[in-house]
């Protein structure tokens, strides 16, 4: 590649010119026939997206993926540059990276024209055969295909007639390479119509002028579900124009979540060395997104991203980073306290129907954390819901029986934010019956893990309304839920007889 410098030399190596859609076709095959993973990193799609993507590959074919935020629509697009092949040669100096074998702009034919086989040739990188734009209101058919610039006619002394004063926007610059167009229908429909031509024929058009340039590009559509908000759609006739509209969807299974989250979160190396996050608090972090997404008060049609649960674990640890360096703690591990810290996270990623907002983002925010810890409650320990149904004479059964009386005979406990390893364990074990009931349930668990699942204990039974909770700025305050209810209508009845 470093000798072939002219096209005499790119001629006598024996090159052949390929489409880029063949050229991607091409090198997936190859890549199929080796057992190759063709979209490393994107993980829960092996048996739906992915293998749709490369049927619509395999088949030459311009590709839209709807779906809603956050499912690695974009990302799937921008790994498809790793199946080109690593350089193709384009006349020096061309705009539109023009095949030296058929060349398409005037600079390019003159150039071939005026020097023949010792017409330079530059060499393209992958990387650099990529373009993509996001689609808003204020795009214009000059920024994507292009139009005639004065500036340069004029300081080049050019007739408005001469096609070397077109400027040629973003997608004659992409050709022979992958173009993407993020947020499709946000598009105006009378700049999506101007690109019938280009899908369909191939070519562009460019004010008055009489040109044809059959480009070679892949078109990749991202959008939206059309009745996601009354931005916009995509007009039919363009839909129609794109071969494969592929289906992308969230994680399936809590295991494919855990993954990207994991994959995904920026976690810096002195939080890795300082905080140990457990498993426990992971899947509670991932049961949030789950809960959001089946929730009377989010907006469905919105969506909940895996942005949302990667910006929870990165929050989760820093929640504990931050009280381990108060505390002048070397090492930590996140407790179920710090994930009120994630709170922040939650709040900005939901978008809710008229129900949610008269509730509120944070106190909706509260309430997926807290059917989350219901839900995986119900998977580690065993449920409540169940005793609660017992008769009277088989109530030694319960295995809460110990701990709900300690409650009972007016004891609290306060679990501080910010509070040491060691204050936090010395509260925990005050408890009478809840070290018992970890240590039998879990006997092989370490230290950390046993405290851990102490505390979740204490917010499982108040989730299943056995205990009552009240979180404060700095603390968690566990108590006795009768007692709570009956100061609470005490508290009613005193004040109904001052307003008497």
């Amino acid at each position: 590649m470093e000798k072939i410098k002219t096209l005499g030399d790119l001629k006598k190596s024996g090159y052949a010119y390929r489409s880029v859609k063949e050229e991607i076709r091409q090198n997936l095959i190859g890549k199929l026939k080796r057992k190759e993973s063709t979209f490393p990193g994107i993980i829960g799609y092996d048996d739906t997206v992915i293998p749709d993507t490369e049927r619509a590959l395999l088949s030459r074919h311009n590709i839209l993926f709807l779906g809603l935020r956050g499912q690695a629509k974009t990302r799937m697009a921008r790994q498809m540059t790793d199946l080109l092949d690593e350089y193709i040669p384009i006349v020096a100096g061309s705009e539109v990276n023009d095949n030296p074998f058929a060349p398409l702009s005037r600079f390019a034919r003159d150039q071939v024209a005026a020097l023949g086989d010792k017409t330079p040739i530059e060499w393209l990188p992958r990387k650099a055969r990529y373009g993509e734009k996001l689609a808003t209101p204020d795009v214009s058919v000059a920024d994507l295909i292009g139009d005639v610039d004065p500036i340069k006619a004029a300081n080049e002394k050019l007739s408005y007639a001469d096609e070397r004063v077109i400027h040629f926007g973003i997608i004659p610059r992409s050709n022979r390479g992958i173009f993407v167009i993020n947020e499709l229908p946000d598009l105006q429909a009378r700049i999506q119509v101007a690109l019938f031509n280009i899908l369909q024929e191939g070519d562009i058009q460019i004010r008055g002028f009489k040109i044809r340039m059959p480009l070679d590009i892949l078109f990749v559509f991202t959008a939206n579900p059309e009745d996601y908000t009354n931005r916009g759609a995509i007009v039919t006739p363009l839909k129609d124009r794109i071969e494969s509209q592929i289906i992308t969807h969230y994680p399936k299974t809590l295991e494919n979540s855990l993954l990207i989250t994991e994959q995904e979160a920026a976690v810096h190396e002195e939080q890795k060395d300082m905080v140990q996050i457990t498993d426990i608090i992971k899947q509670l972090i991932e049961q949030v997104a789950f809960e959001a997404r089946n929730s009377e008060w989010v907006d469905k049609k919105s969506g909940v991203s895996a942005r949302l649960t990667i910006a929870a674990f990165e929050n989760a640890v820093s929640a504990a980073e931050r009280r381990a360096i108060l505390n002048k703690e070397k090492s930590t591990y996140v407790r179920i306290n710090d994930l009120q810290g994630i709170i922040p996270a939650i709040t900005g990623k939901i978008e809710l129907v008229y129900e949610g907002e008269q509730e509120g983002p944070l106190q909706v925010a509260i309430n997926l954390l807290e059917k989350s810890l219901r839900t995986l409650f119900a998977q580690y320990f065993p449920n409540p819901d169940a005793f609660k149904k017992r008769k009277a004479g088989a109530a030694e059964v319960n295995p809460y029986r110990t701990i709900i009386q300690w409650f009972d005979k007016g004891n609290t406990l306060q679990l501080l934010q910010d509070s040491t390893d060691k204050q936090y364990e010395a509260a925990l074990v005050k408890v009478s019956g809840l070290q018992e009931l970890v240590k039998q349930l879990f006997p092989r668990a370490s230290r950390q893990e046993q405290l851990l699942m102490m505390e979740m204990v204490l917010h499982g039974l108040s989730a299943y309304s056995l205990l009552s909770k009240k979180t404060l700025e700095k603390e968690v305050r566990f108590s006795d839920l009768l007692g709570t209810m009956m100061n609470f209508s005490a508290t009613e009845e005193d004040t109904e007889e001052d307003e008497l």
